[in-house]
């Protein structure tokens, strides 16, 4: 049976797929092009303001090079109350590991900070082509430690962080998941939610028959992935840490959260890997949109769909 939309995110999205048909399509492996129009087509999509209520702190820390990077820090303004430990979200944004900004994301994210009551830290690591694997996924290691190590400081629960992650900050978080299990992190990470993540660097999909929707194409993602890879790119040399389903071993990882679209170019990647995770005893949770593509919430946050993910995914966060 074809592919079929959502008639209810096809109704919404219809003005975002008039601009798209209307922009030429960049040729495969221009960054340069594709961050422009990442960046002009996600100003299209309705801004979400932050939540009354939530305050939006930064904090610069080292990474692991000596480099500062920047941490947004989205907490309810009452803050906790002293020796009232709580949970804690560690946040990588999407943007296909060339673009992006924790700002971009911030207003839906502060949305989940006042749903749960759970303080999230959001991590504006370094990019690439500038950054190539292994930087990106070392930064938001950096930013998991130092948000461990400083969690008195927050009224955290050390045993009670978890990474999350959309897109290409949904693999990021599945590198960092295995950072953590690899370099034996203490207190263990608890959870990784993981949005339509970015798994694997030998996935494409044909979406021809919905191109009007996928927001997120083949040429999109082989560009992404030889920008993060460079030279390593196309052999059989990536690391696990850069794409997470080229991992041999999943033992040893936390509880797992995963949603996508059944139109998202990830789906199949991300239903292997999750298959793998729940193959290993690990606790296993999953959620597929029927008729959606990449980032639907982003462009149609009012849908049914986007609303039930946004549910699920709070829900996740309170089960830390």
């Amino acid at each position: 049976m074809a592919l079929k939309v959502d008639a209810e995110f096809a109704k919404a999205f219809e003005p975002f797929a008039q601009a798209l048909a209307s922009v030429p399509k960049a040729p495969v492996f221009d960054v340069e092009s594709r961050v422009k129009g990442m960046a002009a087509f996600v100003s299209m999509a309705p801004q979400q303001p932050i939540t009354e209520g939530i305050e939006a702190t930064d904090h610069w820390i080292p990474s692991s090079d000596g480099t500062s990077i920047r941490l947004q820090q989205l907490s309810p303004v009452t803050g906790g109350q002293e020796g009232e430990l709580k949970p804690c979200i560690v946040y990588f944004h999407g943007g296909g590991f060339i673009g992006g900004v924790p700002e971009m994301i911030t207003g839906y994210l502060s949305q989940l900070v006042a749903a749960t009551d759970v303080q999230l830290f959001s991590v504006e690591y370094r990019l690439a082509p500038k950054h190539q694997h292994p930087v990106p996924v070392e930064d938001n290691y950096a930013a998991l430690t130092w948000v461990s190590q400083n969690a008195s400081r927050f009224n955290i629960n050390p045993s009670r962080i978890a990474v999350m992650g959309d897109s290409a900050g949904g693999g990021l978080a599945a590198g960092v998941a295995l950072l953590a299990r690899d370099r034996g992190l203490q207190p263990p990470l608890a959870k990784q939610i993981l949005i339509y993540p970015m798994l694997d660097d030998r996935s494409d999909r044909d979406l021809s028959s919905v191109s009007k929707y996928a927001i997120w194409h083949g040429d999109d993602n082989r560009t992404a992935w030889k920008a993060l890879l460079g030279d390593k790119y196309g052999t059989n040399e990536v690391p696990a840490y850069a794409a997470p389903a080229r991992v041999e071993d999943v033992h040893g990882l936390p509880s797992t959260y995963m949603d996508v679209g059944s139109l998202d170019l990830f789906l199949e990647e991300d239903l292997i890997y999750l298959t793998r995770l729940a193959a290993a005893n690990i606790d296993t949770e999953l959620h597929v949109y029927s008729g959606l593509p990449h980032v639907f919430e982003v462009f149609a946050p009012g849908v049914s769909a986007s609303l039930r993910a946004f549910e699920n995914r709070k829900r996740a966060i309170l089960d830390l």
